[in-house]
Order: C-alpha cells, then structure tokens, then sequence
C-alpha cells in the first residue's frame, strides 16, 4: 500500500497551543505510519494562502494526499479549499466552521470536513471560572484574539454568558503570542486612563497571552502599581501540560481552559477515509475542560478568604 503523504498548516511556531498541534501531529502519523510535513504561517494569512497554492498547483512535487490547516485569517480559504478538492486531496479545516464546505462535499468525492473546539463552551467555562473568583462581580480585563477569528468571538461571547453578573470587561486585543499581548498591554499602559483603572481579575483567551500581560506588568517602575496587577487572578486557555498547566500550579495563573490539540484527531479520521473509502461527517467538535475544575476554584477562594479575616 502507498504510504500516504500530508501537509499539516498552522498559524505559528509562537504559540504553545500551535506547538502543541505540531507534536500531535507528528505523533499520529508515527502511530499511523503516514508522512507529515509542518509549515507555519507567521500569523500571516495571505502568507498562508500562498504556502497553500504553491503545494496544491506544484508540478515539480508529489501532491500531499491531503491538507490539514488552521487558518490564521477568518474565511478559511474557499478558493485554495476548492482548488485542493478539484486536485484530489483531502481537506480538514481545524478551529473554524466555513460554510464553504457542504458545496464541496457535494461537488467533490474526496473528504472534506472540520474538526473544532467548542470555542464558545471554552469562553463559556473561563466565564465561570471568573464566576468562581469573583462571586460577587468586578472588573474584569480581557485580553483577546485578532478581531478576525471566529474562535476569539466565540470565546468572548461565551464568557459573558457566564462571567458573575454586574462585572464589567475591559477588551484588548491581542494576536494568540505572548510578544502580542505584552505590547498591546504596554501600549494601553502609555494611556492616562489606564492608571485610574480598578480591575479584579484578567482573563486572557491564551496562555502565552497572559505571561505576555504578565510581564507587561512586572516591567512598570511604579512599585504599588506594579504589585497590585501582579496580584490579580490571571486565567487563560489552551491548558496544555507543559506551558498552561504548570503555569497554574506554579502559580503564574489561576486557571486555565484545557483545549485539546486535534490535528492527531483530524489526521486519524482522514487517514481512515482515505484507505477505507468513507466520507467523515462535516463536522466534528472536542470538549474543553477547566484546570483546575471549578470546585478546586470555590475552595481555594474561600480559604483565602478565611485566611484574609484572621
């Protein structure tokens, strides 16, 4: 049997969650004793957009037997999606939902799908997180993703679903890297009306995004000013073992949201469909988790709180 070949696109090597997505796919395809090759998008979508092109329209190479990318701007690429399906690969679309693809699973008999996170439970569980933190409400600052993805949407419509009621959220916008993060934070700082904010707790839509706020922070020479940000509750998401995890238990955050990686999950069911001759259903959604869960929040706050009243 051939020994297929694929192309796994992912918006950075910047990110822990998109490092993370590289391993697990590399991880799957020894399992699955496939070839894989990884290419990294700079945060760049035209960039993006034109690896993609080149790979599919190449005569000079072997054509990938399919496609699995995330992709950095918000439409997904209907035209390089269409250009790969009239070519014969497969195409999976990870983090995004595009209406692009039920037209192509019907025009094209090669598999076509999306393998998602709940981006909206993901915002939805650090909304509670924040209800747990702060029970009775406060200001809240919100570090998001790029205004054009869907998944930072999401995640902020999910988390004021849930955040404590009467809390107020202050939005920054951030581009899913640490080096992002510090110098939005930086910049609002230079703002007279950020020195006359009261804040209770920052939540950030990525892990690497708060230890970017974080350090942000630690560089004010106001040593008041400094000490009070450091000491808020930081939250963030991805949740990954080495980087967000840790960070909680060593206490750089609070909590996190476990988003598992699924490039292994997206390459296992186009690997499947691809030797078996199946289709995999348009859409397929992994669960994120709290870490810690949401009970350990309660009783690490009502300790602290019996604590601060001795």
């Amino acid at each position: 049997m051939k020994k297929l070949n694929f192309v796994v696109s992912l918006t950075t090597n910047d990110n822990d969650y998109q490092i993370e997505q590289a391993v697990a796919a590399e991880n799957a395809a020894r399992r699955l004793g496939v070839n894989v090759e990884i290419i990294y998008a700079d945060n760049d979508a035209i960039l993006q957009s034109q690896q993609l092109l080149k790979i599919i329209q190449s005569s000079s190479t072997a054509h990938p037997d399919g496609i699995i990318f995330e992709p950095v701007g918000g439409t997904g690429f209907p035209q390089v999606a269409g250009a790969a399906a009239a070519a014969g690969m497969g195409w999976v679309i990870l983090n995004r939902d595009v209406e692009y693809l039920a037209e192509l699973r019907k025009a094209y008999r090669v598999p076509l799908f999306a393998v998602t996170s709940d981006h909206l439970e993901v915002g939805r569980i650090q909304g509670r997180q924040l209800a747990e933190i702060l029970p009775e409400g406060g200001s809240i600052l919100c570090i998001q993703g790029p205004s054009e993805s869907l998944a930072a949407k999401e995640r902020l419509t999910g988390m004021n679903q849930t955040k404590p009621a009467g809390s107020q959220v202050k939005v920054i916008k951030g581009n899913w890297t640490e080096a992002s993060a510090h110098k939005a934070v930086t910049s609002w700082l230079r703002l007279s009306t950020s020195q006359s904010s009261v804040c209770d707790a920052i939540a950030c839509q990525d892990d690497s995004m708060a230890i970017g706020v974080r350090k942000a922070f630690q560089e004010l020479t106001d040593r008041t000013l400094r000490e009070r940000w450091l000491s808020l509750p930081y939250l963030g998401c991805d949740g990954m073992p080495n980087t967000g995890q840790a960070w909680v238990k060593n206490g750089l955050l609070t909590a996190t949201v476990v988003i598992p990686a699924n490039t292994g999950q997206a390459l296992d069911m186009l690997v499947h469909a691809l030797q078996q001759g199946t289709i995999p259903p348009a859409r397929t959604m992994t669960a994120p988790v709290s870490f810690p869960e949401l009970g350990t929040l309660a009783k690490t706050r009502a300790r602290k709180a019996h604590a601060g009243s001795e």
